[in-house]
């Protein structure tokens, strides 16, 4: 189905609306000019509209993930598509846009890791909320980074705070119990949110747990939740700990390994290894080396 410019505005217009991400993209040039300025969108598993051939459109769909990382909320450029139309091929330049809400962390539990958790949260770009029922705590002196902070009250917590599949909560509360009000609402949720991280011991994260299960939430639900957040760095104090929760959403969405990049690349190892017998280092590069100023 051929859509106009309006159709693919009021569809981004919805979807920010849900906070939801959503691509579009338009044919600028190709072979057969019925395809220019055909249009087309994703969001999630529904799409819109037709760029003119079945293959351009699944084309553009398949490379998607790799043009626009995760994370991003906002991109543009434009690429070159092979296609198949009426038993033609051609090649298509289509022009792909992404639209979507900004990546946000709220922050439930105004304590000590919470405020360099802000302040890192805020350092990859994402919008910063955090929620405490202590007013002395949830106050905006103490977060200077955060675009809101609420007082709330743990038996609607997110009363005020609409939530969606963009946003990473991270529980960092003072109990168990307060916990448990927040993820019932999140395992609850329709549209979950893409991430959820429970601090605490291996002790408080059971007893959660297994009031959850008490309520009758499967074992499948609660692995929507990680719990105790973050990577296992050793650390110990707020900022540590806050570190290894913010290297584990870098994780998530990156995908990486999480292992030290020394182990993976094994520069010295592969120096050495094409250095000969003897363990004897290669032949430096005749490439010249600039001289520094104090040679």
């Amino acid at each position: 189905m051929t859509i106009s410019a309006a159709q693919v505005a009021a569809r981004v217009l919805k979807a920010l609306g849900e906070g939801r991400r959503i691509h579009t993209a338009v044919v600028t040039d190709a072979p057969d000019r019925s395809l220019i300025g055909r249009r087309w969108w994703l969001s999630g598993r529904r799409t819109g509209g037709t760029l003119g051939s079945r293959s351009l459109d699944e084309a553009v769909a398949a490379a998607i993930p790799s043009l626009f990382p995760p994370r991003e909320s906002r991109g543009a450029l434009s690429r070159d598509f092979a296609y198949t139309a009426d038993e033609r091929t051609g090649t298509a330049r289509v022009y792909l846009e992404l639209h979507g809400p900004p990546s946000r962390m709220v922050i439930v539990g105004a304590g000590h890791i919470a405020i360099p958790l802000a302040r890192m949260g805020a350092l990859l770009g994402m919008r910063i909320e955090v929620l405490d029922d202590r007013p002395e705590f949830a106050s905006a002196g103490r977060f200077p980074d955060a675009e809101a902070v609420r007082v709330i009250d743990f038996r609607d917590p997110f009363a005020e705070t609409p939530l969606g599949p963009s946003d990473h909560i991270i529980l960092v509360t003072r109990g168990h119990s307060f916990d448990y009000e927040c993820l019932v609402r999140l395992l609850r949720m329709d549209a979950p949110p893409a991430y959820v991280g429970m601090i605490g011991s291996r002790r408080r994260v059971r007893a959660t747990h297994e009031q959850l299960a008490r309520e009758g939430f499967t074992p499948e639900e609660m692995k929507r939740v990680r719990a105790p957040v973050g990577l296992d760095l050793g650390g110990q104090t707020p900022a540590e700990i806050a570190v290894a929760v913010v290297a584990e959403i870098v994780l998530f969405h990156a995908g990486g390994t999480g292992a030290p990049l020394v182990e993976k690349e094994r520069v010295v190892e592969r120096f050495f290894g094409h250095a000969g017998a003897g363990n004897e280092p290669a032949e430096p590069s005749a490439t010249p080396v600039e001289p520094r100023m104090d040679d």
